[in-house]
């Protein structure tokens, strides 16, 4: 790469010895500010105060596009690459992002403006992001604006996206930030973004500084569907924050554009527990989407995806409620997603008073799946379509009788333990086919 100043010389006259100086002020500033050299920082701007407030280009490609435009004399001109892209910056910007406390102290001390976001971000915006609550309070006392927008229409709570990041979202707040401030394009609140990423210490922060607990989003999602649906894979996280949110009057109810609930989305990630939390708050176990797809059917298409969370046990909490089984015609497209556990498919086939079963459902079960699980699919194959127990033939008369309240009559009955998980299907054997 070539140092330059000048967008109307070639790369070869660029690299002139007599435009050297310059360049190597910049990248000696540059290398300054990314190791937070307060007195390297000090030393090159002691006579430079115009640089303080500079803007940085540490990338540029303008003057392949349009070498005659003349360039600000604010610019530092840093390097330039073949990409097509224009990187800015500043010097708060840069030791705000690293978190260098005494060289954000120094600058702000030599006016620089707080607010200055030559990237499309302020420095406000990068201390936030990483999480550097020492440079967010400084920057504040100095006139930093809690709800600047970035270019992409974020404020600086909503990058507060980490659990490190709690105390900067709570100087914020301190500071004037509105909680309820939606992101430019997706409408995300910091209560959606929070939910979504799994971050407990910031939701119960924004609920206490009233953040609207049932706001949607351009996809009509509310922050209970974000944190059923996040990105957060910690259930020991997920659990409370839902719990949270359900008990500070979530609605557990609540549609996105697609008509997907929060049950929907728990179920799509076999979250056997929050599914469980969900079902106490007598949610419909057999509400479609708006594709016509039920909770029990999400489950079903990702179960091998999550096989580690043993999705049989959504299932049976979904089936002691009532849900609507598979339809036996389609019983085959079940084999063809969740032949490789058996387990789901011996629950499912329980449910049923008696399922005949093609003889085609074999070739949907692929060779190498059907030999480890051999015992399995030949008795299955072998046993359905016959007359079953008289024992199923009463679990299921039973079953429909009480219908979704199997969950709860069951095990009011006065028979030993093992009859009861007999009748809820959560035999010992989970492969059992009587």
């Amino acid at each position: 790469m070539c140092a330059w100043n000048e967008r109307s010389k070639t790369p070869s006259q660029i690299c002139r010895p007599d435009h050297s100086a310059h360049s190597i002020f910049v990248s000696h500033l540059i290398s300054s500010l990314t190791k937070g050299d307060k007195e390297a920082i000090i030393d090159l701007l002691k006579y430079q105060v115009k640089h303080v407030v500079a803007i940085i280009e540490l990338s540029n490609d303008d003057w392949m596009k349009e070498p005659d435009v003349p360039i600000p004399p604010q610019v530092l001109l840093g390097l330039w690459t073949l990409e097509y892209t224009q990187e800015l910056t500043s010097p708060l910007c840069i030791t705000a992002s690293h978190g260098y406390t005494e060289c954000v102290r120094y600058l702000l001390h030599r006016r620089a403006d707080p607010n200055s976001a030559p990237g499309g971000r302020s420095p406000l915006h990068e201390a936030c992001a990483g999480g550097h609550d020492s440079c967010v309070q400084l920057l504040l006392e100095h006139g930093a604006n809690p709800n600047h927008r970035s270019e992409d229409g974020l404020i600086p709570l909503h990058v507060c996206d980490m659990k490190g990041s709690l105390r900067c979202a709570e100087l914020l707040l301190q500071h004037g930030a509105l909680v309820n401030q939606t992101t430019g394009v997706m409408q995300d609140t910091p209560l959606h973004i929070a939910a979504q990423l799994g971050l407990l210490g910031h939701v119960r922060l924004y609920l206490r500084c009233g953040a609207d607990i049932n706001a949607k989003n351009v996809d009509g999602e509310t922050p209970l569907i974000s944190a059923c649906g996040g990105k957060s894979s910690d259930e020991d996280t997920c659990l409370p924050l839902c719990r949270l949110l359900l008990e500070k009057g979530a609605d557990p109810e609540a549609q996105d554009l697609q008509d997907r609930r929060p049950l929907h989305h728990a179920c799509r990630k076999a979250e056997y527990h929050l599914v469980d939390l969900l079902l106490k708050y007598d949610v419909d176990v057999s509400a479609a989407d708006y594709n016509g797809v039920l909770p029990l059917s999400c489950v079903l298409q990702n179960a091998e995806l999550f096989q580690d969370k043993r999705p049989h046990l959504t299932l049976q909490a979904l089936l002691n409620r009532g849900a609507r089984s598979v339809c036996p015609e389609a019983f085959g497209k079940v084999l063809r997603c969740c032949s490789g556990l058996p387990e789901v498919i011996a629950l499912l086939y329980n449910s049923y008073l008696n399922l005949q079963v093609c003889s085609k459902w074999r070739q949907d079960i692929p060779q190498d799946v059907f030999e480890t699980h051999r015992s399995f699919y030949t008795t299955f194959f072998d046993v359905s379509g016959g007359v079953r127990s008289l024992q199923h033939l009463c679990r299921f008369t039973l079953r429909k009788h009480f219908g979704s309240r199997c969950h709860l009559l069951i095990p009011l009955l006065p028979v030993p333990t093992v009859i009861k998980d007999y009748l809820l299907l959560a035999t010992g054997q989970s492969t059992c086919l009587l």
